[in-house]
């Protein structure tokens, strides 16, 4: 039984009408889907529904975090729990693009003659982690660059189409660290949010503690399928968005453009700030979210909620904003202060 979702504006979704019982489905399979993951991964509710979200939506997720938080085991986890094809790279500093992309090798047939077969690289799966991408060359990271925009890679002027669904979850250390590179501002863009992950708190850790150092240790259960993730994907563009949701994304992103933003903060200390893709991402992200906690259209309150994720690896401060101490974090508070003065 379809119902028709009640909108404050007649222009403001592009879709057709949704049933209350496929979004009642599929917000079950993946509260399921969650609760597997976290019987693996303790005490990190908030970047397991941020992964999810980001799936859900269809994007790329850059998970970043000091080593030994888990993050390989998260994104080994989801691949299980989402019944994905998932393969793993381990980016160092020699890694080269056809290690990623795959290369064309000669093969010679028993008649002498000679032609050229192409191998695929693991990047032709439906989850790759990229696990701590931050340490290789800026020219090995943006051989990712098309395969997450495109969903499809060139090898030596031919086209080879990747699996659907496709997904990249990267690691990523702190800059900081020793060893590490910046990922150029192009390939930043192409993820649809990045994931904070900071330390479990003493509850959760004591959890950690008591049950990954006995004998047995829980191991992730499958509850989705590849199939299934597409229709909740598919489903995810059918939620209608009201028009006050559609204004606080404009707003938002708009505002945190230091050339038009009214807001002094963002012209003094923002050196460029958040395009296009930053507001379709808010768009998917927020519809996403709405269909994991079960509600048929995204509210502001999620708008303002996915801010930080979806913003901060897409704007960048000045040097002298930087050498007072300001921090995006604080930019983008501004911003849905603002963008919330409706």
């Amino acid at each position: 039984m379809s119902t028709t979702i009640t909108q404050d504006a007649p222009h403001a979704s592009t879709t057709s009408d949704i049933a209350i019982a496929d979004v009642e489905r599929v917000a079950a399979q993946v509260a399921n889907a969650a609760q597997a993951v976290e019987e693996v991964i303790y005490g990190q509710r908030q970047v397991v529904e941020e992964c999810l979200i980001t799936v859900l939506a269809g994007g790329h997720g850059l998970l970043i975090g000091v080593p030994g938080l888990a993050k390989t085991k998260l994104v080994q986890t989801l691949g299980t729990v989402l019944g994905l094809d998932d393969k793993r790279v381990q980016f160092t500093p020699d890694l080269m693009p056809a290690d990623i992309l795959g290369s064309e090798v000669l093969d010679q047939a028993g008649d002498g003659r000679r032609s050229f077969r192409f191998i695929q690289g693991p990047v032709f799966c439906q989850l790759l982690m990229a696990d701590e991408i931050n340490r290789a060359s800026p020219r090995t990271q943006s051989a990712l660059l098309q395969a997450m925009q495109e969903h499809r890679v060139s090898v030596a002027g031919a086209y080879h189409l990747l699996p659907q669904p496709f997904h990249v979850l990267a690691t990523q250390n702190p800059i900081e660290q020793e060893g590490t590179y910046p990922l150029p501002e192009a390939q930043l863009d192409r993820f649809l949010m990045q994931i904070d992950i900071g330390y479990p708190d003493e509850r959760a850790e004591r959890d950690i503690v008591l049950r990954t150092t006995g004998a047995e240790s829980s191991e992730p259960r499958q509850v989705m399928t590849a199939k299934d993730l597409m229709a909740a994907q598919k489903l995810v563009r059918q939620i209608p968005v009201g028009e006050s949701v559609v204004n606080a994304i404009l707003r938002l992103v708009r505002a945190g453009r230091p050339d038009t933003s009214p807001i002094p903060e963002v012209k003094q200390n923002v050196l460029w700030g958040p395009g296009p893709r930053a507001s379709q991402a808010l768009m998917l992200a927020s519809r996403a979210r709405a269909l994991l906690q079960g509600r048929l259209a995204p509210s502001v309150d999620d708008v303002l909620t996915l801010a930080k994720p979806v913003l901060q690896h897409r704007m960048a401060l000045t040097f002298s904003a930087r050498a007072d101490g300001q921090s995006v974090h604080d930019i983008i508070d501004k911003l849905c202060a603002y963008a919330n003065d409706v």
